[in-house]
């Protein structure tokens, strides 16, 4: 299984490590909240609330 983050522009190109960081976390926290099964994953956002991504689970 891999853990797939796609991060576009927004407050990740503000701040490079700090908002991936901060998803990172807040993701991982609610990671017991999915199935995570192959193609399960939900849009990623930022600290404006804004959609910056979305991350997925895929067959390795």
């Amino acid at each position: 299984m891999e853990f797939v983050v796609t991060l576009d522009d927004g407050a990740v190109a503000r701040d490079r490590v700090g908002e991936p960081e901060r998803v990172l976390r807040y993701r991982g926290g609610n990671l017991r909240h999915h199935a995570l099964e192959p193609g399960d994953g939900p849009a990623v956002h930022d600290s404006a609330y804004q959609e910056v991504g979305a991350w997925r689970v895929v067959e390795s």
